[in-house]
């Protein structure tokens, strides 16, 4: 009878903690909604292609220039298999499970490599950062783990317009 209390209390204390993180997730939901707004649509028209796209993990996106706070609002702070494809007018990040995210040209600040972001610590350069304004105003990093780092420096170029492979 004892055990059986002890496991009963263990599996209630855990329930506890799921659901005050739970609660932290929403509340900070609740506070960044403001700062984040709406995101840009997807244009019809993306112009032409100017780099090939690349497959990889989407990270999150964070509040410039902190790589840890990340933003929990919608789905922009859950992990999504994803696919990022520069164009003439933007960068399109088309995640699975989760809403494709436009970065439009003339928001993008740079693009960079970074060893951490979101939370997830890697390699030197491991992950591939995008810093761009929403229509808030507000500055965010958007991360990605591509799955062949060798294109990261093709990306940093296209945000100088040296727009070279």
């Amino acid at each position: 009878m004892e055990r059986t209390l002890w496991v009963v209390g263990c599996v209630l204390l855990w329930a506890l903690f799921v659901y005050l993180m739970y609660r932290g997730w929403r509340n900070r939901a609740a506070r960044q909604a403001e700062r984040i707004g709406d995101l840009p649509p997807v244009p019809n028209e993306t112009g032409a292609r100017v780099l090939e796209p690349t497959t990889g993990l989407y990270l999150g996106s964070t509040i410039a220039p902190s790589w840890q706070d990340r933003i929990t609002v919608g789905d922009l702070g859950f992990r999504a298999t994803a696919e990022l494809t520069r164009f003439e007018h933007g960068i399109l990040l088309e995640r699975q499970g989760a809403s494709a995210i436009w970065i439009p040209a003339e928001s993008v600040s740079v693009i960079r490599t970074e060893r951490g972001h979101a939370g997830k610590v890697m390699s030197e350069g491991g992950v591939l950062v995008i810093r761009w304004t929403l229509p808030t105003g507000t500055e965010i990093d958007t991360g990605f783990r591509g799955d062949d780092k060798t294109v990261y420096p093709a990306w940093a170029r296209a945000t100088t317009g040296d727009d070279e492979k």
